[in-house]
């Protein structure tokens, strides 16, 4: 199968990418998070902040204050056992266990891992990877490499006014031992939700940070010592007290700049990590792709624009002017929680409907090596919605203009019979929920911009966009579950998209939920 033809099936025909029959081996799935060994360890502490609002910027940068960053941006929080009220065929409930951290990820697999490079007096300087399950940095390389990440990302940063650098990689086995090769759609998607989370956090700590999607793979899958059959970086974000310099000639500096002559510079390292699974089927369609996405030489490095086609002639609909959401990240992020079945149908008012919508475009504005420094560039990814029992809204199905906070009416009426038969699992009942949401991006996945890089990066914006919808509605008192089990192509339909050139990307029910009963226990100090 051609690649153009595999990324076509991710989203308008899956039964063709996944072998008829495939199931999970549950008894050999691997962890899910990465586990080095025979490495020197930097512990942690524990002693994390109960709030992150109001914190200013930090007076100094230590190791203590990095903990808790990395805590609240991707560490484990809450062990939680659940029974299963689908499971009645034998008069018997099936006990759940399960280990939440504050970002949702696709059947709680979590296949991204994050790596720092960090530059702190009380911590030598180098290269680290954060071991999740035992909160605590695991040392790879050590040594200064402002230059060697400068040059990788194209000299588009100043590294050196940069204390840290977060790499977020995925690692290919974690889900596709489940999910087998839709796992490349939600890779992407994940690894926006952790980047989402990522930037949101940094923004309470004082940092200045932004993301690049453009860089030397190899490169810089060589400074971790990630194998690249196994795992690659997805992106690079670095981190800083004041605001650093981004070019916006990215490659031009010092000439063009390849990842062979750069991989040169540093000798390789090889570290052992412990996995659990004992059998890896055949993924060779991910890594084939990956390696179809790398980037060899600075020169490749490119600007997107975001193509303006959305629905602008459909009756306006004015929302309540708000301001932004005042709320504790910590707070907001302690409760989160994906309803499936615990959807109740209510009301929604308009204030609510605004509020949700504005934070999500506002916070959504963040620094990127694909749009131009000095110029107003529109999000390559947008909102529509199908709302029903929205006080004051017709039912029906809209786009949201973040623009001018409005909506566009695309087709009035109650869509949740068309989009609960698109759903492929039984897990959520769209009849309980108000507002399903779309993000909506480019059909051909920035593929003609940017090459098959561009499908990655379209996957991770979406997933970025999505978790400023889950923090926004659990700041209005709801709950979101983001679903990829849903028909694109009817989706599509709704909103009128063929003539737009855009696609259906993901799926985000959104409304008041009732807790489920669970035992659930928190995992800091």
């Amino acid at each position: 199968m051609n690649l153009e033809t595999f990324l076509h099936n991710l989203h308008f025909d899956i039964e063709k990418i996944i072998p008829q029959g495939w199931e999970a081996d549950w008894a050999d799935a691997p962890l899910a998070y990465k586990l080095y060994r025979d490495l020197p360890v930097v512990p942690l502490s524990l002693e994390v902040p109960l709030m992150l609002e109001g914190r200013g910027i930090p007076e100094k940068l230590d190791l203590r204050t990095i903990g808790h960053f990395l805590w609240y941006v991707n560490g484990l929080n809450q062990f939680s056992q659940s029974v299963s009220p689908l499971d009645s065929t034998e008069n018997r409930m099936e006990l759940m266990h399960s280990y939440r951290r504050f970002i949702p990820s696709g059947g709680g697999l979590y296949p991204n891992e994050l790596y720092m490079y960090l530059k702190l007096e009380d911590l030598p300087v180098g290269v680290y990877h954060y071991d999740v399950a035992h909160h605590r940095l695991v040392l790879l390389r050590e040594g200064n490499f402002d230059s060697y990440i400068a040059k990788a990302l194209g000299n588009g940063c100043d590294m050196s006014a940069c204390f840290g650098t977060v790499f977020v990689s995925n690692m290919f086995w974690k889900n596709f031992f489940k999910y087998h090769n839709f796992s490349y759609r939600l890779q992407g998607l994940d690894a926006g939700v952790l980047i989402g989370q990522l930037l949101e956090v940094s923004k309470r700590f004082g940092y200045a940070s932004g993301v690049y999607y453009q860089f030397l793979d190899r490169t810089l899958n060589h400074l971790l010592g990630l194998p690249e059959q196994e795992e690659s970086v997805y992106a690079v974000i670095p981190l800083s007290i004041e605001p650093t310099n981004w070019t916006s000639n990215l490659g031009d500096k010092d000439g063009v700049i390849t990842s062979e002559e750069l991989c040169r510079e540093l000798p390789e390292i090889h570290h052992h990590h412990f996995q659990r699974s004992k059998r890896r089927a055949d993924y060779s369609m991910l890594t084939r792709i990956n390696e179809a996405s790398m980037m060899e030489t600075t020169q490749s490095f490119r600007k997107i624009q975001s193509r303006d086609r959305v629905h602008r002639n459909g009756q306006a609909v004015s929302l309540p002017q708000v301001e932004r959401l005042s709320y504790d990240l910590a707070s907001i992020c302690k409760k989160r929680y994906s309803p499936d079945l615990d959807f109740v149908l209510g009301k929604v008012s308009p204030i609510q409907l605004a509020y949700l919508l504005n934070e999500a475009a506002a916070s959504f504005s963040y620094r990127n090596d694909l749009d131009e420094i000095h110029i107003k560039n529109k999000p390559r990814v947008s909102l529509y919605g199908c709302f029903y029992n929205v006080e004051g809204i017709p039912n029906g199905a809209y786009y949201y203009d973040s623009s001018d906070h409005s909506l566009r009416s695309i087709d009035p009426g109650d869509h949740r019979f068309r989009l609960q038969s698109g759903l492929t699992g039984p897990n959520i009942n769209l009849f309980q929920v108000p507002l399903c949401l779309h993000v909506v991006g480019d059909k051909d996945h920035l593929i003609e911009a940017i090459g098959y890089r561009g499908y990655r990066i379209q996957q991770m914006e979406a997933g970025m966009l999505v978790q400023r919808l889950l923090i926004a509605a659990l700041a209005n008192g709801m709950g979101g579950h983001p679903l990829l089990d849903f028909d694109a192509n009817a989706c599509d339909e709704i909103y009128q998209l063929d003539s737009t050139e855009k696609t259906s990307l993901i799926q985000i029910p959104i409304g008041p939920y009732r807790d489920r009963p669970w035992l659930k226990g928190s995992l800091r100090s």
